[in-house]
């Protein structure tokens, strides 16, 4: 899959989309979308979006931006003037898609809510993404990914029985209710090809990491079980848990099905495991866990991590080191599969990003290029999108409702220019 050249044709090109969220969702939600074809034109306050602040600088240039950011024109707007509003209604008149995570009502304050752009566009999808959706007692709750995570359960089961909740290193209710929001935009296009009309997506952040939650919701409704942090185990499957190796090296191993744990029996040298009545089958091996888990941290114990994983593998079994971000840059598998995708950037001169998931074999994702400077686009997308004039431009940007492209000067600069609210 060339990356930085140009690509097949995507599935959604033809569709355009105005992106006015902001951080991750928003971001991640038009990021998949303009993978996979998408016309994307992202909003930005003259401040930048605050994903800009996230995560690791080089040469003064956020490296998270120029991922979630590639493949998007990007357009300064202070959304707080009337003319701002304007043209975002000018915009949204051109596009097929609106995606936006303003808190509830946020919107319709400035006439750009739903009800307001479908009455010129109808045909128009806008996906709502938001803390805790666009109704409901804590609809106007200020509401972050890890508050999402918190109220959906998830945060309760992560972590050590025996330590307070953890959480991954990582923005993941955002990308969650993100890759939810540009599932509904597809599923809502779809639509409109048969009916001709358009719908709003209302994607909240708690119901979307709620989602992940499937086997504990019946089992407290029947049983009423409240699920419960497990380490590294997966609970009611086993073995499926991190094990240490000789050499003090750490090495996940899961063989729940019958078939695969008679594998890992051969495996260990014990074949009479897989007829032990304690272990006979899943139910009974996850009523013995703590046992059988014992058995094979000892076993795991005896050999080094390298000769481990090449018998587990040797054998079927399912297995693997635990990998760093370092192992996956020279890990032969990730190498052939091209998922570490090389993108040329003015600024950095490359830089490496998640290829486009998942793979469509005729018309798969591309990234075409690497997140931009803020305001880079803006004259252009006016002019072209909204069929502004040079002149309207010209006095849109004299009186700050717009910002030009900063010239590469660097993000530091576009953040003491007038601030948006995008």
């Amino acid at each position: 899959m060339p990356q930085g050249s140009a690509p097949v044709e995507g599935p959604l090109s033809g569709y355009r989309v105005l992106e006015m969220g902001s951080t991750v969702a928003g971001p991640f939600c038009g990021r998949l979308l303009a993978d996979f074809g998408a016309e994307v034109i992202k909003v930005e306050p003259a401040g930048g979006d605050p994903v800009r602040t996230m995560g690791k600088r080089h040469h003064g240039k956020s490296l998270y931006a120029a991922s979630i950011f590639r493949n998007k024109s990007l357009i300064c707007v202070d959304l707080r003037e009337a003319e701002g509003q304007e043209a975002m209604r000018r915009l949204a008149a051109k596009c097929d898609v609106v995606v936006e995570n303003f808190r509830p009502g946020g919107l319709e304050k400035w006439g750009l809510g739903y009800e307001d752009l479908s009455r010129i566009n109808p045909g128009l999808v806008m996906v709502r993404i938001s803390g805790f959706g666009q109704t409901g007692p804590y609809g106007q709750r200020a509401g972050y990914g890890v508050i999402g995570e918190a109220v959906s359960g998830i945060r309760h089961i992560t972590g050590d029985p025996d330590r307070p909740p953890s959480r991954v290193a990582v923005s993941i209710t955002d990308y969650i209710t993100g890759l939810y929001g540009a599932f509904g935009a597809a599923m809502a296009l779809l639509a409109r090809g048969r009916t001709g009309r358009g719908q709003y997506v209302d994607t909240a952040l708690y119901e979307c990491a709620f989602s992940f939650m499937e086997p504990h919701i019946p089992a407290y409704d029947k049983l009423g079980v409240v699920a419960m942090r497990a380490g590294s185990r997966l609970p009611d499957s086993t073995p499926n848990n991190l094990f240490v190796s000789r050499d003090r090296q750490f090495i996940h191993i899961t063989a729940m099905g019958d078939a695969t744990f008679r594998r890992l029996a051969g495996c260990m040298g014990s074949p009479g495991l897989a007829d032990d009545e304690r272990f006979r089958d899943a139910r009974d091996r996850s009523s013995h866990h703590e046992a059988l888990d014992d058995i094979i941290a000892q076993w795991a114990g005896t050999l080094d991590l390298a000769d481990l994983e090449a018998r587990l593998h040797e054998a079927g079994v399912p297995a693997t080191r635990i990998f760093t971000i370092a192992d996956i840059f020279g890990d032969p598998h990730y190498r052939a599969r091209g998922m570490i995708a090389r993108v040329p950037d003015e600024e950095l001169g490359d830089v490496a990003m998640a290829a486009p998931v998942p793979r469509l074999s005729a018309t798969p994702g591309a990234i075409r290029h690497a997140g931009r400077r803020v305001g880079q686009d803006t004259r252009r997308v006016l002019h072209e999108v909204a069929g502004y004039t040079d002149a309207e431009l010209d006095r849109l940007e004299v009186a700050g409702v717009i910002l030009r492209d900063t010239g590469g000067a660097g993000e530091e600069a576009a953040a003491g220019e007038r601030g948006g609210a995008a």
